[in-house]
């Protein structure tokens, strides 16, 4: 840290730890209100320090007791440290005992040891493992545990930990105790326990090394029913790793355990899996196809995290992205390969991308934006971002574009080779993939490449072409550029890979390739061409950047009609109508004049007639652009212009093509047993846009056909997707039918928290016809089952308002900007983590049009001037207001 910014934390003042913790073994005797940890470890110095004291990490403990080998000795407490100067001296290991108590009830931060439905539950990353015991509690430290539970047998019959279980029986007075011992060294941040009344969902496998293993899927009573696509995602994860990458399960045991109340998605503790139930319980009655397909993607990360993140990990936090961007990509790759055919896997690419246009591009755009690799930080829990999870698995994506397929696998199995049981860097991991492809272009432009690592922002490539009929050539020039970012001003150029094609004046592809842009500019010559071709550029979304080529509607509608390349042909119908809504909002039309040509209507209409195409590609197609990704696009930014535009591009797509939605719904409608597969989600998603169109159309001519067909749907739906599907289409559509359909789903769900959870985003999220949002939130919080301590309660009624609801967050009065300020403040209070997050709804302010602008400036401004903010939200709102 340096003098003057002790707070700040610096990439370039990392330094090794003074010392090494070889062993730890922990005794917990666990109490909601006063549970007791004893922490015996064996500590050497670092022969390759700078001798200094000992200072370890600690949070909200009580300290009872020190001892240094056996003897009681001095110690004093610095900014909540445990320093030790009077240590044996040498490189001889010494003992250390440490004796704490800590209020596991009282946590709300969901940080450390915490108790969520009367069960303990641990999350240690980043820096959670220091509420739990004085440690030297970051990445580089890694040990030998041995955990040792006890408690009331009655009350916590299941007691977890890493590793393998070795011992366990009864104790007096009703308790109980459980031995673990994880055979492999890890961070404190790898650290779990978990005990409560839970039952389990097992599987024995036997991997294709011939090794037995045990699965096991650990819930609340009364869920178990829910676990079978969480198991068998499981299952399907271990058999990926092995066959892709020879990458096999190595305990006796793998576990996953669920919680309602988890700050993220799921923590890869080795071999002991913290969940959010959100991303495990899952029946057809309940979740919905994208419900089943997040649980298949996250099981899958974090199992994937066995490897690249557990056996290999983070040498500093810094290196955050070396675990999280290359098992982003990893789950990806996963997901991808289990789709199966192109038009699936294509889908996959589509969605992911849209991921990173709507979320990460905005950042990189914003006050937070940072390099896939941060060089600074205040509070580490900022930084697990789209940056570095989405980008930085396709920083990873482009290398395997530039070694191939096989050439990737042969880089991975040298990276563990080179590092297994090791904390590494990045540059490691990059170095790895080149050294094992010497003759690719990423081993001979590695400096280079290594610039996606540290250089912020979303590179911008502007292409442009020239025909010259005599000779039959086509040039193309690719230059590319970076705008500068808070402390990069100046960027040097990227290597980025360029999917490319032609295609020849009958649709037909003339040509294709990948081209590597390394220079500022560069211009490609085709020869030998019969007419003027239109390019198809970044097919695949071959790098993270933002394409500039000006596209005529011809050149457009040509890509979407005939590109071979499924993302393109989607990126085509994503420009053709990110065009018409800037059009109508640069003119100032009102939604009563926007009308969309019949161009435009055709080539729709074409796609959702397409005898051949996937139902899911069409949706994504017939899916207009999102508010957020068209706000990107301008300069000055009106959030209720551009969803008024939205709302009355909608609605007329839906009157023009309004036969054809019909024929969509009723072609698509019944699918058999449920079956969370991509054709059959494929299915539902057409028909579920499909009836929202249709009630869409009827809200302008008034025919109460369809909202009725959509309330009887909502009525007999055999799953959960189907159901929602009807209910989201009364409720975007502003049926009066939709209040009566809230109030029955709310009835038949009222015991399942997760459908709850739909429920309230849902409304929070609502199309806002007249301000009418805002008094609906606040209603919302007022209802007996919203838990503003609870995570994901939060988020489905906060969020979904501030975050996802653009068009009715920014209101003229800037009431959503009160409520935003004191919702930051309140929850600041309970859960930094989650307050931070909801404190980004106003990166982009410095866009937004008057007085909106100085509305959004005020309300930072409110929350920044509290004297006890946490980290977490004070370096978001500080950096917001940064010029």
């Amino acid at each position: 840290m340096r003098e003057g910014q002790a707070n700040v934390i610096y990439r370039a003042d990392y330094q090794a730890p003074a010392f090494w913790i070889d062993t730890v073994e922990l005794c917990f005797d666990l109490d909601p209100a006063k549970t007791r940890v004893l922490n015996k470890m064996k500590l050497r110095r670092n022969p390759d320090a700078v001798p200094q004291a000992l200072r370890l990490d600690g949070e909200d403990l009580n300290l009872a007791r020190v001892l240094v080998n056996g003897q009681g000795t001095s110690f004093k407490i610095e900014n909540n440290q445990l320093v030790l100067e009077n240590l044996p001296e040498g490189y001889e290991p010494f003992d250390l005992e440490i004796f704490t108590t800590c209020a596991p009830a009282k946590n709300t931060k969901l940080m450390g040891l915490y108790v969520s439905n009367d069960s303990f539950f641990t999350q240690c990353e980043a820096e959670g493992f220091r509420r739990i015991t004085y440690f030297l509690d970051r990445p580089d430290v890694m040990a030998s545990y041995t955990v040792l539970l006890r408690a009331d047998k009655a009350r916590y019959p299941v007691l977890l930990s890493n590793g393998n279980l070795v011992d366990q029986g009864a104790l007096e007075d009703g308790r109980h105790y459980a031995k673990w011992v994880d055979p492999f060294r890890k961070p404190s941040y790898l650290f779990a326990l978990v005990a409560g009344q839970l039952v389990c969902r097992e599987q024995r496998i036997t991997s294709r090394a011939g090794k037995d293993h045990l699965l096991q899927v650990y819930v609340r009573p009364g869920d178990l029913d829910k676990t079978e696509h969480a198991m068998n995602s499981l299952m399907a994860s271990v058999a990926w790793d092995e066959a892709r990458f020879g990458l096999s399960l190595d305990l006796e045991r793998f576990m996953i355990v669920a919680t309602s109340d988890f700050n993220m998605g799921a923590m890869e503790n080795k071999g002991l899996n913290v969940f959010n139930t959100k991303y495990v319980l899952a029946s057809q009655a309940t979740a919905t196809d994208t419900d089943y397909s997040n649980i298949e993607s996250v099981v899958g990360h974090e199992y994937f995290h066995n490897w690249t993140g557990n056996r290999v990990t983070c040498r500093d936090w810094f290196q955050l992205s070396l675990k999280e961007g290359l098992t982003v990509f990893r789950d990806q790759e996963f997901s991808q390969d289990l789709a199966g055919e192109p038009s699936a896997r294509a889908v996959k690419r589509i969605e992911d991308v849209r991921v990173l246009r709507t979320a990460q591009f905005p950042e990189d755009a914003g006050p937070m934006a940072h390099p896939v690799r941060p060089d600074q930080y205040l509070e580490i829990n900022n930084f697990y971002t789209v940056t570095v999870y989405e980008k930085g698995a396709e920083v990873v994506r482009m290398m395997q574009t530039l070694v191939g397929r096989e050439g990737f696998a042969r880089g991975m199995a040298l990276y563990f080779e080179r590092h297994d049981g090791h904390a590494v860097t990045c540059d490691d991991f990059a170095q790895a993939i080149a050294d094992a492809n010497p003759e690719s272009q990423l081993a001979k432009l590695l400096p280079q490449f290594k610039r996606w690592y540290s250089q912020a922002g979303t590179p911008r490539i502007n292409a442009a072409g020239q025909y010259d009929a005599a000779s039959g050539t086509y040039e193309l020039t690719l230059s590319q550029s970076c705008p500068a970012t808070p402390g990069q001003p100046d960027k040097l150029p990227f290597i980025i890979p360029i999917g490319l094609g032609l295609l020849g004046p009958d649709g037909r592809e003339v040509g294709n390739g990948m081209h590597v842009l390394t220079e500022a500019s560069e211009t490609l010559s085709f020869p030998g061409l019969q007419g003027e071709p239109v390019p198809s550029i970044l097919r695949g979304f071959s790098a993270p950047v933002i394409l500039e080529f000006d596209y005529s509607d011809e050149q457009l509608l040509a890509l979407l009609a005939h590109d071979t390349d499924p993302f393109n042909r989607w990126e085509a119908g994503q420009r053709l109508a990110v065009n018409r809504a800037i059009g109508f909002i640069r003119e100032a039309a009102t939604p009563q004049d926007i009308r969309l040509d019949s161009a435009y209507i055709e080539a729709m209409r074409t796609i959702l007639r397409h005898p051949t195409l996937d139902a899911a590609f069409k949706e994504l197609v017939l899916t207009l652009p999102a508010e957020t990704y068209i706000a990107e696009q301008l300069d000055v930014v009106d959030p209720q212009r551009i969803h008024a535009v939205r709302e009355a591009m909608r609605e007329h797509l839906a009157q023009a093509l309004y036969e054809d939605w019909q024929w969509a719904y009723e072609a698509h409608r019944e699918n058999g047993a449920y079956q969370p597969d991509a054709v059959s989600s494929g299915r539902r998603a057409l028909a579920g846009l499909a009836l929202t169109q249709l009630c869409l159309a009827a809200r302008r001519s008034g025919d109460a056909v369809w909202p009725g067909k959509a309330l009887q749907r909502f009525k007999v739906a055999s799953n959960m997707t189907d159901r929602f599907n009807a209910l989201a289409a009364l409720v975007i559509s502003g049926h009066e039918l939709a209040r009566p359909a809230l109030q029955k789903f709310h009835a038949m769900f009222a015991n399942e928290p997760l459908v709850l959870d739909k429920w309230f985003a849902l409304q929070a999220g609502a199309p806002d016809r007249g301000g009418q949002v805002l008094p609906a939130v606040k209603h919302l919080m007022s209802h007996p089952d919203f838990n503003i301590r609870n995570p994901n309660r939060a988020r489905s009624v906060i969020f979904s308002y501030c975050s996802a609801n653009p068009g009715a967050f920014h209101r003229p009065d800037a009431a959503g900007y009160v409520f935003w300020c004191e919702r930051v403040i309140e929850l600041d209070t309970i859960n930094p983590q989650v307050a931070a997050r909801l404190a980004r709804a106003l990166d982009r302010w410095k866009k937004l049009v008057e007085p909106l602008r100085g509305a959004a400036r005020e309300a930072i401004a409110r929350v920044a001037a509290k004297p006890d903010l946490s980290n977490d939200v004070r370096e978001v709102v500080t950096r917001a207001l940064s010029d």
